[in-house]
């Protein structure tokens, strides 16, 4: 995290902490947990369903009005998030509620390293230089969409890749960039793996904090 969202979350009294349902603790808060005091700081746990995208809304949208009401009455909220918070969060869809609701809230967004950023410095592979361009996509296209992204983009980054690692390997190999990609997992952590030869994977790398780095 970045020294100004630790002056934050140390200095404000409500920490609030999105987690899938189950008893998994929630991989953000156990980032920043060691520089929280609970003993003086309320932590709430906003659960939200995964699977299901229409509940997920609803969740969001309730928690949203939540978090509204202690900023109304007149207690900082810092929400914690993976990455940065404008870059694939859930954070976006409480931000979108609290700008419609109640846009007298002032909101303030502290920018977060990125697992695309962190991924790169932990493989130390420069993403792009001057003019190349890149595109960052979630992992969920097929080999057409592959295809012309590689056209399109020198550099291309597929997040989130625990799903549909197995597919995109294959398909990887059959457009020759197998050679060409790094799996980077957990960037940054104790449990970081970073993987020149995709070919070394398998379904054990399977992580929902995974990315893959394709250079055209």
């Amino acid at each position: 995290m970045t020294v100004k969202a630790q002056r934050v979350l140390q200095s404000v009294p409500v920490i609030w902490v999105p987690q899938a349902g189950g008893s998994v603790e929630s991989y953000a808060y156990s980032i920043v947990k060691g520089i929280i005091d609970e003993d003086k700081q309320e932590v709430v746990r906003a659960t939200f369903p995964t699977n299901d995208e229409d509940a997920a809304g609803e969740v969001w949208r309730a928690a949203a009005r939540e978090l509204a009401n202690r900023l109304e009455a007149g207690s900082d909220v810092a929400f914690i998030t993976e990455g940065d918070p404008m870059l694939y969060s859930t954070f976006s869809y409480v931000l979108e509620t609290i700008l419609d609701e109640f846009p007298h809230l002032p909101v303030e967004v502290v920018p977060g390293v990125s697992s695309v950023m962190a991924a790169a410095a932990s493989a130390v592979a420069p993403l792009v230089t001057h003019g190349q361009r890149l595109a960052i996509l979630p992992a969920v296209y097929g080999i057409d969409d592959l295809r012309e992204a590689i056209a399109l983009y020198d550099t291309i980054v597929l997040m989130k890749v625990n799903r549909t690692l197995l597919d995109a390997l294959a398909n990887l190999e059959r457009l020759g960039l197998a050679g060409r990609t790094i799996y980077v997992r957990r960037a940054t952590t104790e449990r970081e793996r970073v993987v020149r030869d995709i070919r070394e994977l398998t379904d054990e790398d399977l992580d929902y904090f995974s990315l893959l780095i394709i250079r055209r």
